[in-house]
């Protein structure tokens, strides 16, 4: 009986050390130190789980290619961006906005003397005389094309500012949040954030969990639904200081706004859930 019970007291203690070890989630490794928005979300999401989740990353920043495929094999497990057919086919979809809209607001990179030029634009007609320069995988290059604008497309980011300084296209429209970050991060290049224009089309940023990873997909969304509950997650959205500096800065409410459809937006989009969406232009 004593031998019994101290394999069976062994069994048990070994049994309680696995049930609270840590269990890791793999990311990306950011592209941009500065910006922790959504790292940080998604450890407050977790944290609403039973099981104990920790966040690493990549030893490298991949492209977005190779992120797809490493989540598909399940060597990542997480990642974020605009949604689309695609992407809600081939990963676990979490379909709650990130941003809250705001990433749907599209500020533009162009440079420091083109300003003039931009102050006459006034209609989705008059971008039509503009060159775009987008990511070739990205879904904002779609939702531009369907629009009748003409994209430049680059496989990677970082050649994009290089480009748009070289004069290969006009303007590069990033998310309200990206644009005043990333500005930073070029202080070389004569480039600047447009003053009065938004570009708005409907594109949520939502977390993709790998199909390898059900468990954590299933742990995300609840933890996603509490926050949007019980209030969390528009405190952690508010006190930001991300999210502040853009609301501060980005002055979305006094710029023209142009809005273009997402013809591409996946039926399974909740739109009828009107907690999900702020309208930032709104007075």
């Amino acid at each position: 009986m004593l031998l019994k019970c101290r394999y069976g007291l062994i069994i048990l203690f070994a049994w309680s050390h696995l049930s609270f070890a840590a269990v890791d989630v793999i990311t990306n490794k950011k592209s941009n130190a500065a910006s922790n928005y959504m790292t940080g979300l998604l450890e407050l999401a977790l944290s609403y789980s039973t099981t104990d989740y920790q966040l690493k990353s990549t030893d490298e920043v991949l492209s977005k290619s190779r992120v797809l495929e490493s989540l598909k094999t399940g060597t990542i497990h997480v990642t974020w961006g605009g949604t689309s057919e695609q992407l809600e086919q081939d990963y676990i979809p979490i379909r709650i906005d990130t941003y809250r809209g705001l990433m749907s607001h599209r500020l533009m990179f162009i440079r420091q003397n083109d300003q003039a030029r931009f102050n006459q634009i006034k209609t989705p007609e008059d971008l039509q005389n503009i060159k775009f320069g987008q990511g070739r995988r990205w879904q904002d290059t779609k939702i531009l094309e369907a629009s009748g604008l003409t994209v430049i497309k680059s496989n990677k980011k970082q050649n994009l500012y290089y480009m748009l300084d070289g004069g290969r296209f006009d303007a590069f429209p990033r998310g309200a949040s990206e644009a005043l970050i990333e500005l930073n991060d070029y202080p070389d290049l004569p480039l600047t954030v447009e003053q009065n224009l938004v570009i708005i089309y409907p594109l949520p940023t939502y977390f993709f969990v790998s199909k390898k990873h059900p468990q954590l997909a299933k742990d995300l969304e609840f933890g996603m639904e509490a926050i949007l509950k019980d209030g969390k997650f528009d405190e952690y959205f508010y006190n930001s200081p991300e999210i502040k500096s853009t609301l501060e800065r980005a002055n979305l409410k006094n710029r023209r706004a142009i809005r273009l459809d997402n013809p591409f937006l996946p039926k399974a989009t909740p739109l009828h859930r009107k907690e999900l969406w702020l309208d930032l232009t709104a007075d």
